[in-house]
């Protein structure tokens, strides 16, 4: 058999298992998008693999392979695409196609999973406990399910991907499947060695905080950023950093790629990088770099500086004080969010009311998060501000911030 997979871990999980089904007749081949149709097309073009067992799993071809994929089949040849993502859902049309986001009961699929139903059902391999946790915390990792079941096993699998080349990670994952059938587990020193990288990711997000970009890409306020490593954990946790945002853009520079990652159930990521040739997942996708999108992701945003992280250590002008908070931005505009009753909020930029208020908190920084690219200002710029007008010590201030602010507020209306 001949599998053409994709080369992150999902992609890994159908080699693993086609290796476990077939043995040494398996012919496994890890491929980006930018390679497969060339590589496809190869083969199915030789005479040699015409009763060769063809399989393609987590990838897409293009039109002009699929159309070959069904002269290839209706010739009697066999093919069986099987994929996960919502991009690939036309291939159900055929009958060598099969593409399933959710399984029947709602549960999110990759293509591990899809992969490992199949050869089961098709009796080409034997279930055991082992071989079944593995492609289900594959499967709760490629779905992000195993951060809402707070399973981070699923993630430390991911980054052990990471760590040893796909090489020996596959051989390893083959013998350890094979050894020990009852129960997966990762050893002792794979656990040492993530507790170490899990330090090293946590330093490279803090990093990159402090790098994104914000514009308007379309109608979507987006976060830019260049990154070469850790881009699922990268993304997911810089969104959560910055909630504000509908998207983080990451760009590879060096493999001229494109990502994009979301949190909100509202944004379909994976419609936006199908209209520049892409694909992948509602809040992980992503597509080529494209000399538009260098031009709009790059050339365009230019000219513009970073904008800075919410301070973490703040004790004065912190979010819901009931004197306010400021924020400010690299144009040195201030804005004020003031409580008023009943949660609701008003915002006063640069010394102005504005003309609506706000149902809580969160949606007025929200607002003014994405209008004026704006970060709470820090303490010692805080104090600053009104030592230089008011006579007193950082102490005397903060004792009296509330009663100051109060006559600051009413002065700048």
């Amino acid at each position: 058999m001949k599998l053409f997979t994709d080369i992150d871990l999902d992609g890994l999980g159908c080699g693993v298992i086609a290796k476990l089904a077939f043995g040494d007749d398996a012919d496994v081949a890890y491929c980006s998008y930018h390679v497969l149709n060339q590589r496809v097309e190869q083969v199915i073009e030789d005479p040699e693999f015409d009763d060769t067992e063809l399989y393609i799993t987590d990838l897409a071809v293009n039109s002009s392979v699929e159309k070959k994929l069904e002269k290839r089949f209706n010739a009697g040849q066999p093919i069986q695409v099987i994929d996960h993502h919502v991009t690939a859902m036309h291939f159900n049309k055929y009958d060598w196609g099969l593409v399933k986001p959710e399984d029947e009961n709602g549960k999110k699929t990759c293509a591990t999973s899809l992969f490992y139903d199949y050869l089961i059902e098709h009796h080409h391999l034997e279930e055991s406990r082992a071989l079944e946790e593995f492609v289900d915390l594959i499967r709760q990792y490629d779905t992000w399910e195993w951060e809402e079941n707070h399973n981070n096993a699923a993630k430390r699998l991911n980054d052990l991907f990471y760590i040893f080349n796909r090489k020996h990670f596959e051989e390893e994952m083959l013998k350890r499947l094979q050894d020990h059938p009852d129960a997966f587990s990762l050893s002792d020193t794979e656990e040492f060695l993530l507790d170490i990288e899990d330090q090293k990711i946590d330093r490279y997000i803090h990093s990159k905080n402090k790098q994104i970009i914000q514009t308007f890409f379309d109608d979507y306020c987006v976060g830019i950023i260049h990154a070469e490593q850790y881009l699922s954990e990268l993304g997911n946790a810089l969104h959560k950093l910055n909630p504000h945002l509908d998207m983080i853009i990451m760009l590879n520079m060096a493999r001229k790629k494109v990502g994009f990652r979301t949190i909100h159930d509202t944004v379909d990521v994976a419609a936006l990088a199908a209209r520049f040739g892409g694909g992948g997942h509602p809040k992980a996708s992503g597509c080529d770099l494209s000399p538009e999108l260098f031009e709009k992701l790059v050339v365009d945003v230019f000219p513009f500086s970073p904008i800075k992280p919410d301070p973490e250590h703040n004790d004065i002008n912190v979010k819901y004080a009931s004197y306010g908070t400021c924020y400010e931005n690299r144009k040195g505009e201030t804005t004020y969010i003031r409580p008023l009753h009943d949660d609701h909020c008003e915002v006063i930029h640069n010394g102005k009311r504005l003309d609506k208020t706000f149902e809580s908190y969160e949606k007025a920084e929200y607002y003014i998060k994405r209008h004026y690219a704006s970060w709470i200002r820090y303490d010692t710029d805080y104090i600053r501000h009104f030592s230089k007008v008011i006579p007193m010590t950082t102490d005397e201030l903060k004792a009296n911030l509330e009663t100051i602010m109060e006559k600051v507020l009413k002065e700048e209306r």
